[in-house]
């Protein structure tokens, strides 16, 4: 399950960013589905995918990397940094997809300007 898990999350971020399609991405979403941001706010999917939607103008020639796609039982964590092009700034992101049957059902989802990561981490440094 774990391997077909990662296919299902492998194949709808592929499409997403090799081809913008966000049809082809509703596609492998469950009717129920939620995405959480780290903010405490939720969406639906239709939100989702119309959020997704209007982003693509500005992000249009983001550059994706993929560094981590892990997976344990019905969960997928997905590990990326992205860049605007020419130069833009760059964000890391980690999304965590709960699948079930076969689609996904849910992704929580953090996102950090790169620039801001050891700020951000100076409450750790200070507790140390």
């Amino acid at each position: 399950m774990t391997t077909e898990n990662k296919s299902i999350v492998g194949r709808a971020l592929a499409e997403l960013i090799d081809t913008g399609d966000v049809d082809t991405l509703a596609s492998f979403l469950s009717e129920d589905f939620t995405h959480h941001r780290s903010d405490s706010t939720t969406s639906t999917k239709a939100q989702w995918l119309a959020a997704v939607r209007a982003a693509l103008g500005p992000t249009a020639g983001m550059r994706v990397d993929v560094l981590h796609l892990l997976a344990d039982g019905d969960h997928v964590v997905v590990h990326s940094r992205r860049r605007l092009p020419d130069a833009g700034p760059e964000i890391v992101v980690v999304d965590v997809l709960r699948i079930a049957d076969g689609s996904i059902a849910e992704v929580w989802e953090v996102i950090e300007p790169a620039r801001h990561a050891s700020a951000n981490g100076a409450w750790w440094d200070a507790a140390a």
